[in-house]
């Protein structure tokens, strides 16, 4: 990627109608809106305007936002907007706890589209991703078994995706990998997008995981959690 692409800019205004003050004034419970480097996906390392909305239905044994399932401050659309153009930058995640929970998350992912943001959407993939604005690009969970919500997984949203959208597994351990090995190969998921494998820090060893992915010549890119790295696991970074 080119400095050019990953430059900070101010995204340009979108011109309003109707339609788009009644989506503004539609209402978000947030959790939090700060600024910082890109941590996952293949985005990793620019710099990024995080919207963590509140609530989640899933209870993951590894979730590192347990803090983000309730409590936070309801927000319009146009507020929340504000405060993402605070920072120069065009790139903006929303996630969670799980932000499709609010239905009202769509609307929002749209608003930031038509302002020229460059959106990323990080979903538990329990939820239909059907009704995403084509332009986010959806970073879509896949439970494994060690999660805890292996029957969470809602299957018919592998045919939402596209080659723009991402698929996440977090392992645990031995027996998780060889659980995403053969989904990865039965779905033939590296066809339909960019596959990630991250352990879950507590759990597996990083190293352990790049071993397995090797020796299996696995078409996935591994994956650590870089604002970790930098900053430990604590909320706003």
């Amino acid at each position: 990627m080119s400095p050019e692409q990953i430059s900070v800019v101010s995204p340009p205004s979108a011109v309003e109608s109707p339609a788009t003050d009644k989506a503004l004034a539609l209402r978000l419970r947030v959790t939090e809106i700060f600024y910082s480097l890109q941590g996952e996906t293949s985005r990793v390392g620019l710099p990024t305007v995080f919207i963590r909305l509140t609530g989640c239905p899933l209870r993951c044994g590894y979730c590192d936002t347990e803090y983000a399932f309730s409590g936070g401050t309801i927000m319009t659309i146009a507020q929340v907007l504000e405060e993402a153009a605070k920072y120069r930058t065009r790139y903006v995640t929303v996630t969670g706890g799980e932000p499709l929970a609010q239905k009202q998350c769509l609307e929002l992912l749209r608003e930031l589209c038509n302002r020229g943001y460059s959106v990323s959407l990080e979903t538990s993939g329990a939820l239909n991703v059907s009704a995403v604005d084509p332009r986010v690009s959806k970073i879509l969970d896949i439970k494994t078994p060690g999660s805890g919500e292996v029957e969470k997984n809602l299957w018919a949203n592998l045919r939402s995706l596209s080659a723009t959208d991402e698929i996440k597994f977090v392992i645990c351990d031995a027996k998780d990998y060889a659980w995403a090995r053969d989904l990865v190969h039965a779905r033939r998921l590296a066809a339909i997008c960019t596959v990630l494998f991250s352990p879950s820090s507590k759990q597996l060893s990083a190293t352990e995981l790049a071993d397995w992915v090797l020796a299996d010549q696995l078409p996935v890119r591994l994956q650590l959690q870089l604002h970790k790295q930098l900053w430990g696991e604590r909320p706003g970074v």
